[in-house]
């Protein structure tokens, strides 16, 4: 009778990735840097950019979590694919979006 394997050992094509805690308290203290960067830039006036800055910090800070706190850096190729394939579709929903509103009667409501 074959054994199983117990969830710490590793099964045949799988492979296990340990990060360490030094990465963590790394990209949580990146992620409170980012966190105070967009309360700081809040308080500028940026015009129009306002919105690009806070959503450029926001798009870092998800690719912080996406990649190590999801452990998809350490993940297969068809998990890399997943996620991109969903930022793609999130991606298209937002230009979708931004069309139909930039399509709109300006200055009548």
């Amino acid at each position: 009778m074959e054994r199983q394997p117990t969830k710490t050992e590793e099964t045949p094509g799988e492979h296990i990735h340990i990060v360490s805690p030094k990465v963590y308290v790394a990209i949580f203290l990146s992620l409170l840097v980012l966190t105070g960067t967009t309360v700081a830039v809040s308080y500028i006036d940026l015009g129009v950019f306002n919105a690009v800055v806070a959503l450029a910090i926001a798009c870092i800070k998800m690719v912080l979590v996406v990649l190590f706190f999801m452990h998809v850096k350490y993940s297969s190729k068809l998990t890399k694919l997943t996620v991109i394939s969903g930022v793609f579709i999130f991606l298209g929903l937002i230009s979708m979006t931004l069309a139909d509103y930039m399509s709109r009667a300006w200055g009548r409501w």
